[in-house]
């Protein structure tokens, strides 16, 4: 769909000169009870929640870009819940603490305990609204779990588009006459003279500039992942990795979080991805690794075990130098493709070679053939119950790969960071006292998140939407409660 930039009271007759105004009172061109920064998955559910709490609030959004983007875009749309309604009927006992107990196995321990425990508690609400209220379409997601849940709890659009869950939310804030305000980036943020978020600045790309007030400002600006001095800083050794996630995640909630005094948290978190397509640059679904695909190096093998994940498994490949192939058969081949449109466009661009045997393939590879046919006998032999896998690795799908072959050329990536801003349970900015910021309010990239202290072990499959969608929510229907 378009999207609409919607009556934002007139904001393209009311540029003034840009202006700096932090910590003072100044005047303003407009107002709204609620300002959201960014129309992403977690910008346009904070306005939906905030718009259901109070039907006549205010409510306005503010997007640097043309167009929406952002990295719920880029996803596949799945949104990790526990004990819906929709997994009641497809007969799938799933509890909040089973969650949570998942989300803490992986993460391990990290600053944002509490803030796990809020998500998980509260997601079957938040899917089963998104559903009900804000006109997303979503189904459970039965033909995989992904590594690190033991329930099927994701929750996706039939297509399994990340595009088609935003446009979903944004077609339901047009409809509600909700402003979303494209092309205004936002420059700074306003303090009141008591120390409050009370507004934000913008600036066109003519230079010019308005000043927004507002009761509550809500930042659902992303991470950090495309800026590169943050990386530095915060996760140094991304800091020269290809990044695959929106370009837009260029940490402004970081710099303006940092000169409010709020606190940081989980900052040298991230999530990454082992497998993006080289060089077709689309996503190889790891669904391919679950269904009994291995990853091998340009010389034939094995790096470690799979199933550890695509994120934890990125830091082996980030390790190393490239290329690196996803290696399965027919098989996988066609079931995968069978419910995962991207991956389907890469076979049907010819990005999965296919091989009628592993030498032929080791040879169309510039592999040695006599490794690589080893790499795959020992995998077959583990998939089989045959012998031990010298990784580790227990789960092996459809079980042992078998001809015809097929490979992808594939590469690391970082997709976007887990750690900002310190956040309570209903996405208040917190000081490291732990006392909130008056008026601000953050989710998504934006805010802390869930999935460990540091690198891309921690990440669960789920957790950047869970995050971004979960703390949007809660951020809209907070900011209206602390209005009243």
């Amino acid at each position: 769909m378009e999207e609409s930039r919607g009556d934002f009271r007139g904001i393209d007759q009311l540029r003034k000169p840009f202006m700096v105004a932090r910590r003072a009172e100044v005047e303003f061109d407009a107002e709204v009870d609620v300002l959201v920064v960014g129309a992403g998955g977690c910008g346009l559910t904070a306005a939906l929640a905030a718009s259901s709490a109070d039907p006549n609030a205010s409510i306005a959004v503010l997007e640097k870009a043309d167009r929406l983007q952002g990295n719920t875009l880029l996803s596949s749309g799945s949104i990790p819940a526990a004990g819906t309604r929709f997994q009641a009927l497809a007969g799938v006992h799933d509890t909040a603490q089973d969650f949570l107990d998942d989300l803490e196995r992986v993460a391990g321990p990290h600053q944002a305990h509490a803030l796990a425990r809020r998500l998980a508690g509260v997601s079957a609400e938040l899917v089963e609204w998104l559903v009900d209220d804000a006109g997303v379409s979503l189904t459970l997601v039965e033909t995989y779990k992904h590594i690190g849940h033991r329930r099927h709890r994701l929750h996706s659009p039939p297509s399994r588009r990340g595009e088609d869950l935003l446009n979903d939310l944004a077609r339901t804030a047009e409809a509600r006459r909700i402003p979303v305000a494209m092309g205004n980036r936002v420059v700074d943020l306003v303090l009141s003279g008591q120390g409050a978020v009370c507004g934000a600045i913008t600036r066109g790309k003519d230079g010019s500039g308005t000043v927004l007030g507002a009761r509550a400002v809500i930042l659902a600006t992303n991470g950090f992942g495309n800026n590169r001095a943050l990386l530095a800083r915060y996760c140094p050794e991304l800091a020269q990795a290809p990044y695959g996630g929106s370009m837009g995640s260029e940490g402004e909630a970081i710099r303006w979080g940092e000169e409010l005094g709020a606190g940081l948290a989980n900052m040298a978190a991230y999530q990454a991805h082992a497998s993006l397509a080289d060089p077709h640059g689309s996503l190889v679904t790891w669904t391919v690794i679950e269904k009994g695909g291995v990853v091998v190096d340009r010389d034939g093998r094995r790096l470690g075990d799979e199933s550890m994940g695509y994120s934890a498994f990125a830091a082996l490949e980030l390790g190393r130098d490239g290329p690196f192939y996803v290696i399965a058969d027919t098989r996988v081949r066609d079931a995968t493709a069978a419910g995962q449109s991207e991956y389907a466009g890469l076979v049907g661009h010819n990005g999965v070679l296919v091989s009628d045997s592993a030498a032929a393939l080791a040879r169309r590879l510039g592999m040695d053939e006599q490794v690589f046919a080893g790499t795959l006998d020992a995998a077959a032999g583990a998939a089989q119950g045959r012998m031990a896998d010298p990784h580790g690795r227990l789960d092996w799908g459809l079980g042992p790969l078998r001809a015809p072959y097929t490979a992808t050329r594939i590469g690391p990536a970082l997709f976007h960071t887990q750690g900002g801003l310190r956040v309570d349970d209903d996405a208040r900015v917190l000081r490291p006292d732990g006392c909130p910021i008056a008026g601000l309010y953050a989710g998504g990239g934006a805010a802390c998140g869930i999935s460990g202290v540091r690198g891309g072990a921690g990440y669960m499959s789920g957790n950047g939407l869970l995050a971004a969608l979960g703390l949007g929510y809660l951020a809209g229907r907070a900011a209206i409660r602390d209005l009243h």
